[in-house]
């Protein structure tokens, strides 16, 4: 499904179902560099358990027009736009990683617009590396390959996958490396920005919150420093998981996401 906002296409998956506006709305943000796909596995599951379920490739990813937006602040206001442009109105937001940053400032930014959050790979600062900040600078394969290997947990690179047939790491990094130049670097540098500040304070609705004990780009201890700050906020722990959960362990995601949106 396609809509318009500021005057470029929007590109929005929705499990391959028409979206019902009966349903509870559910919008999926994706993380730095990547687009809608990663959240394949739980889109669908989604809009055939009772959600009208919509993973949008943001601004200059995936198949949305424009240029990606330099800041979370902007990213923010940009999908507060886009859940009214919808037209389907308070929405649960499900952020991974930088689409967490994104979901965080969206419900203290624009509380109007959001139902619920679930927060996948979340922290209150997510600092990158200067050698990976750099690869990506430089539009270098090392910044695909940096991001896959760190993002993945221990089981996810010895070999094999859930979805039969497809390889975690390869598939992850063919991803990224599917990104339009600047985008990685762009990404990187607005999570890098970014500054938390009493964003904590200003969010009056529930949030879930999931970490993986392998997460090497968010780890458990980041994650704790952004709960401390929260007031409504139901944590839970996966193990041997690391930060691109939702492709490691799909099933699980399904059914936590399942379980925070009810």
């Amino acid at each position: 499904m396609n809509i318009e906002c500021r005057g470029e296409t929007v590109n929005i998956a929705t499990g391959g179902v028409e979206v019902d506006r009966d349903l509870p709305p559910v919008v999926l943000l994706h993380g730095a560099g990547m687009d809608r796909t990663v959240w394949s596995q739980q889109t669908r599951y989604l809009a055939h358990h009772g959600f009208a379920a919509m993973a949008v490739d943001l601004p200059g990813h995936g198949e949305s027009g424009g240029e990606p937006l330099p800041s979370i602040a902007e990213m923010a206001d940009w999908v507060a736009e886009a859940i009214t442009e919808i037209g389907l109105g308070p929405a649960h937001l499900v952020g991974h990683s930088m689409g967490s940053l994104i979901s965080l400032e969206v419900a203290a930014r624009h509380p109007e617009a959001v139902e619920r959050i679930v927060l996948l790979g979340a922290a209150a600062a997510m600092p990158v590396h200067p050698d990976l900040l750099g690869a990506a600078e430089r539009n270098e394969v090392l910044a695909p390959q940096l991001i896959t290997s760190w993002g993945h947990g221990t089981r996810a690179h010895i070999a094999g996958n859930p979805t039969p047939g497809l390889w975690m790491r390869s598939g992850c990094q063919a991803l990224l490396e599917r990104a339009n130049d600047g985008v990685i670097f762009n990404d990187l540098a607005a999570c890098n920005a970014y500054e938390a500040g009493d964003v904590a304070a200003r969010i009056a609705c529930p949030i879930t919150v999931v970490v993986g004990s392998e997460d090497k780009m968010t780890p458990p201890r980041a994650t704790s420093q952004l709960v401390a700050g929260l007031s409504d906020v139901d944590l839970k722990h996966l193990d041997g998981v690391g930060h691109m959960m939702m492709i490691e362990v799909p099933d699980r995601i399904r059914e936590l996401l399942l379980d925070a949106l009810h």
